[in-house]
Formats: C-alpha cells, structure tokens, sequence
C-alpha cells in the first residue's frame, strides 16, 4: 500500500515513521509511506498558503490552489489512491473503517490547519472522515492515528496472531491481559490461566470480555448477536463449577512451580 499525507507539517512524521510497528513495515516494504508539504505547491507571490475569509471572521483558511496541486501530483503517484480530508462533518473513524481503508491500494490523507481549509476542496476528494468529536490543531495527528490503525493490519505487518481477539473485533473488547509475576502488590493473576486447562481459559476470557464490554461500552453490547454459549456465560453463578476445576489446577501448578 502507497500512503501519502499532504501537510504543511512533514517534520511531524519523522518520529512516526522511524519507530517501532511503523518503521518494520515501511522498511519490510508493506507499506510506502510519504509526505508531501501543501507549501512547496503554492503559486501565492508571497509564499503563502492561506488568507483570511471571505465576508470576515476570525483565523486563516488554507487556500484551495496548493493542496489540490499537492494532491494532483499525489495522484499521479498512485492514481488509484483514496483521497480522504480530515473533517468534522465526516464519518468517524472506527476499527471497521481501519479494515475497509487497509483493503484500498493508497491512501491520499489532507491535513487540514489554522481554521480549515476551502471549502472548495471538498469537490476533489472521496471522503471526509473525523476520528472524533473534539477540536485539534490540525489534521497531523488523525494522519497518524488512521495510518498506524491500517498499516498495522496490512499483511506482514505485524503477526496475524496479534489481530485475534482485539478489542472492537466483533464490537466487543478485549478480555484481560496478563504477564508475570504472579503477585504484585497484592494483585494477582487468576489461577485458572495457570490451570492449561485451554477450553476453561477460552470461556474464561469469552466471558470477561462480554462483562467488559457491558460495563464499559454499553452502546457496543447492544450491537452483540449472543450466542446460547455467551447467554449461558453471563447468567452463570460465578465462579461457575469448570472455573473452580481450572483455579484448582492452577492452585497446583503455581504451589509446585514454588
């Protein structure tokens, strides 16, 4: 996948594209990732990129004529890219939008800055999207967050194991995670995810994430389709008689392991 973001900021990606995830991918060549500066398109005498409105008001709007000519030669990079501007009026981005974008051959991401752009640059792109309801000083950062959300499921990425049950898969989050010691503080580990006992651990974790996602994101529960197995999960007394065999069986391994 090509992904190019128009800005008038590109030392903003420097960090985001020589670290971690991001870094492996660009140099596995699952992705090819750059920016183009709005600024060196301008055709202003002046240099400049934006004016103030039309009719008054307050800040400065981006001028229409250096992005759609930063966007031209984006596209005759990758001319079947998606082209998406940053927007409040656009559809907020989520988990499935970040599968739907991974499957495009490029995307073409415009940053908006100051107090926006044109309004005229809307007629040259196929998208607007938000990634959510608060103000931001530009569109740099929700570049960043969509581009990290999509590369990372981009085929050789990162392990495909990794992109199992992770939260917002299916609208449910995910269940609790664990690594060692055993105690900290007084907080422990269960012991049934000691136990081995797969089927148990499997149950165990199906039902947190449902009581999770209950608790905290009642508007995704109530798009859950559950099934017999999760409707007798929830209504189950805890904890219920395969948990006790499996907390047993984990009571053993961790006194032996002792």
């Amino acid at each position: 996948m090509k992904i190019q973001v128009l800005t008038l900021f590109p030392a903003m990606f420097e960090g985001f594209c020589s670290q971690s995830i991001i870094k492996r991918a660009i140099g596995k060549g699952v992705v090819d990732f750059s920016t183009l500066n709005i600024r060196d398109f301008t055709k202003d005498k002046y240099g400049r990129v934006d004016t103030p409105p039309i009719g008054g008001g307050a800040g400065l709007i981006e001028k229409v004529q250096p992005i759609v000519d930063a966007l031209k030669e984006a596209k005759k990079r990758s001319p079947n890219a998606k082209v998406l501007l940053f927007s409040p009026r656009g559809e907020t981005f989520q988990e499935k939008k970040a599968k739907q974008l991974s499957k495009e051959e490029g995307l073409i991401l415009i940053c908006g800055h100051y107090e926006g752009v044109d309004e005229r640059v809307n007629e040259y792109v196929d998208e607007l999207l938000s990634i959510g309801d608060y103000i931001l000083t530009g569109g740099e950062i929700p570049a960043m967050a969509v581009s990290d959300a999509v590369i990372r499921l981009l085929d050789g990425a990162i392990a495909e194991d990794s992109l199992k049950d992770e939260s917002f898969n299916d609208n449910l989050l995910e269940y609790p995670q664990y690594t060692e010691p055993y105690a900290y503080e007084g907080k422990t580990v269960p012991d049934l995810l000691y136990s081995g006992n797969h089927e148990a651990i499997r149950k165990w974790r199906r039902r947190e994430a449902l009581l999770l996602t209950k608790k905290h994101r009642p508007d995704l529960f109530s798009k859950l389709t559950l099934s017999k197995e999760d409707k007798k999960l929830l209504e189950e007394e805890k904890p219920a008689k395969w948990e006790l065999e499996a907390m047993e069986k984990g009571k053993k391994f961790l006194h032996h392991k002792d």
